[in-house]
């Protein structure tokens, strides 16, 4: 029977349950179009089908195809009443009157699929606990919902498990829009920017005890400036990228049958699993990089008036009190270590979501061997190679990140006058041979150290991802081109202010690891594609 030029079945009203009404219909091709010779097209498969209930016009939502491959699969799983609307399009070929048929049709084969399962269920229970079970009040769709839906899902649904401080710090990069937390610290450092404006302190000089006058003003601090609005934001942009698409995407691709229940549970539980390593971070950052080092480095020689430390903005009251007072100062630097301190909290916890997700994806990789009967390999391949392009950029902005740090406190106990002309200085003296003055007082310089922790930190992920996700002969040439930039970044920041110079590496660096942000396999990554597919 033909309607609107498509393979019309009647609805047969023979009792069949979804799975059973669903598979008799795909394999005819109920609702497809005729082909050129006028018999009917062949039978539904999921893409084809994914791609025809997409086409609905008044379906703006879509369908996703993880949801219609559960309906071709034997299993539980059953269809939800907003599917079945577009199902029951799809089977009534458009025609108003048969489609209503339709929609009755699949929604009593739905509530009989429901039924069965609820029996199975109660048999399973009597029998393993001895005890009737309770009857529900309502049931679940079985279905995986679309990326759109599990956006919303993931905003709207609170989970029943107590929330501790591991699954609080991921639900900042997983859930909301990926744009609120770069946004947030962005915003943070734009304040604190304007601050030092109003504080006059944006830009000050003060003459050295040796005759060098040197510009201590915030904006001219980049581990306050580009570090926090421009190399953090983005570090946090590529972790909630990454984040996202393993946990609503790449997972469900993996795991068996896309049960994205199971699986978001699973994922809660690794991320819960880390919980002390949180904690850890969480003391440290904020009471011994925040709170400890805000009283040792600005609040002690504000209120003694000395101390072994470079004159900075946040000190500046020490040498010019006509510009801003002690009591501000003490305000406004109190202000701002809370801001890093919080901020460097959620650069680690992005570093321990990066190391969760390489350590989950080596372990859904190890259970699929389990599972000869399907080939996730190719999946796997390309799943990893997008998980180490993200983890790479990730490292470079951690690196750029402490180069920031370095940088800025090298340059204060150096004899140049501002950190752009003394970076200058040093690459023109390596061409003539002379002293760029790198050499300078002897002051104590507790950033040296938090950023060598950044850096090892960042490497240490970075080599983990690349020893987890295989270093074998595909992605060998790929793997060393990362590490090669990895490791010319790390000598950069190593050898700051360490010989005339330095400027030159650290700026080839630099650059390279910039390019490697925008396209991290250096030109091999369409090599690496053809050769995933291929293994697909």
């Amino acid at each position: 029977m033909l309607k609107n030029g498509k393979l019309f079945l009647p609805p047969p009203k023979d009792g069949s349950d979804f799975k059973e009404l669903f598979k008799q219909l795909a394999a005819a091709g109920a609702g497809r179009p005729l082909g050129a010779d006028g018999f009917p097209a062949g039978p539904w498969t999921p893409e084809l089908l994914a791609v025809a209930i997409s086409q609905i016009d008044s379906n703006r939502i879509g369908v996703d195809l993880r949801t219609v491959q559960l309906w071709f699969q034997e299993n539980e799983k059953g269809i939800s009443t907003a599917n079945i609307r577009w199902l029951a399009r799809i089977f009534g070929c458009d025609d108003p009157v048969a489609t209503s048929e339709w929609q009755m049709e699949l929604s009593a084969a739905q509530s009989l699929l429901t039924a069965k399962r609820r029996e199975s269920k109660k048999a399973g229970s009597s029998v393993a606990a001895g005890v009737p079970e309770m009857p529900r009040t309502a049931t679940v769709d079985d279905e995986t919902p679309s990326p759109a839906e599990l956006a919303r899902e993931t905003d709207i649904k609170v989970p029943s498990r107590h929330l501790g401080l591991a699954m609080r710090s991921e639900a900042l990069f997983s859930r909301g829009s990926p744009l609120n937390l770069p946004a947030s610290v962005f915003a943070g450092a734009t304040a604190l920017g304007f601050l030092s404006y109003i504080a006059e302190i944006h830009s000050a000089t003060y003459s050295r005890a040796d005759g060098v006058v040197k510009q201590v003003g915030f904006l001219w601090a980049p581990n306050w400036t580009v570090l926090f609005m421009v190399f953090l934001p983005l570090f946090f942009a590529f972790v909630i990228e990454l984040l996202v698409f393993w946990k609503h995407e790449g997972r469900l691709k993996l795991v068996a049958q896309g049960d994205r229940m199971q699986s978001d549970d699973v994922w809660a539980r690794n991320v819960e699993a880390t919980s002390y390593t949180y904690w850890a971070v969480f003391l440290i950052c904020v009471f011994f990089a925040g709170l400890f080092q805000w009283v040792g480095v600005c609040l002690i020689p504000l209120l003694n008036g000395g101390g072994n430390y470079a004159i900075d903005w946040g000190k500046l009251a020490i040498v010019h009190p006509e510009i801003i007072s002690v009591p501000e100062t003490i305000l406004f630097t109190g202000v701002a270590y809370l801001y890093m301190c919080l901020c460097f909290y959620l650069f680690f916890v992005g570093l321990i979501l990066l190391y969760t997700v390489v350590h989950d994806l080596w372990r859904v990789g190890e259970a699929s061997k389990s599972r000869p009967e399907v080939d996730y390999q190719g999946e796997i391949n390309e799943i990893g190679l997008k998980v180490i392009r993200a983890i790479f950029r990730c490292t470079v902005l951690g690196i750029l990140i402490a180069i920031c740090m370095k940088a800025q406190s090298s340059y204060l106990t150096s004899t140049g006058e501002n950190i752009a002309a003394w970076l200058v200085s040093d690459m023109f003296s390596a061409f003539h041979g002379r002293n760029n003055g790198s050499a300078g007082i002897g002051y104590r310089m507790p950033t040296h150290y938090s950023s060598l922790l950044i850096v090892i930190s960042t490497c240490v992920v970075f080599l983990f991802g690349s020893i987890r996700l295989g270093v074998g002969g595909r992605f060998r040439v790929f793997l060393w081109k990362m590490s090669a930039v990895v490791g010319l970044l790390v000598a950069g920041y190593l050898l700051i202010g360490a010989f005339v110079g330095f400027s030159i590496l650290l700026g080839v660096g630099v650059l390279l690891g910039t390019y490697g942000l925008f396209d991290p396999g250096f030109g091999q990554r369409r090599t690496s594609e053809v050769g995933i597919q291929s293994v697909s």
